[in-house]
């Protein structure tokens, strides 16, 4: 249920599968006076309460700090699949990354909600030898120590509901086969519009979980579902 006060955004990853489907639910929202999606590139969407900030360096974002004040959501949700890029690029964009970016927010809004789109398999003990695993791990670690109200998202496999290209053979492979897997195993993975509806529902209404796991992503997801089911005429 959408809250009567009017709440500022701030997002990373709108041009991607999950974030852009976060937009969509944030700029559809009533209780939302402003989103800020932080990017390299221009989208090329407008709507009368997005604003887009083109940044060049996003393991540097004091150019733009003025962006991160008065926040009261973020949604995290820029990431790389493993194997797009190499080891270094992977844990800078993970890790580096990420540490930047919630440094600018605590410094700017430092009592804001921060959804972090980690994933299935985040190891932070550090003790797993796995790249995914132990990068996530390390990220996580540094979102939880700082003041935010964080929740952390460790889906498995996601299932698009959107076309979009996929990134690599095990995501060509699993796309066809996830709907019959599903019924079988419900815990395999999720779609990703219970994923992004499921951030969204946490960031506004907050959740009593730090950490969700897949299983309790798709619990939230489903709740929500029943939540608008009841609401609509």
């Amino acid at each position: 249920m959408a809250s009567m006060a009017s709440k500022n955004v701030i997002l990373t990853g709108a041009t991607g599968m999950i974030g852009g489907l976060v937009l969509d639910a944030c700029l559809a929202r009533d209780d939302v006076a402003a989103v800020t999606s932080i990017l390299r590139r221009p989208s090329g969407r407008a709507h009368p309460r997005l604003t887009e900030v083109v940044h060049g360096d996003f393991t540097d974002f004091s150019a733009i700090a003025a962006h991160f004040a008065g926040q009261d959501i973020c949604f995290f949700c820029l990431g790389v699949y493993t194997g797009q890029v190499d080891t270094a690029q992977f844990r800078r964009i993970t890790i580096d990354v990420t540490r930047a970016f919630a440094g600018a927010l605590e410094h700017g809004s430092p009592g804001a909600a921060f959804c972090f789109l980690s994933g299935q398999g985040a190891d932070p003990s550090g003790r797993s030898k796995v790249l995914f695993a132990q990068a996530k791990g390390v990220a996580e670690n540094d979102l939880t120590a700082r003041p935010f109200r964080t929740h952390i998202f460790r889906p498995g496999y996601i299932y698009p509901v959107t076309p979009r290209a996929e990134p690599n053979l095990f995501y060509r492979l699993a796309r066809p086969l996830y709907p019959a897997l599903s019924r079988v195993w419900p815990n395999l993975g999720l779609t990703s519009a219970d994923l992004a509806a499921a951030m969204v529902a946490a960031g506004f209404d907050g959740c009593d979980l730090t950490v969700l796991e897949n299983a309790d992503i798709r619990r939230l997801a489903a709740a929500v579902a029943q939540t608008v089911a009841q609401t609509v005429p």
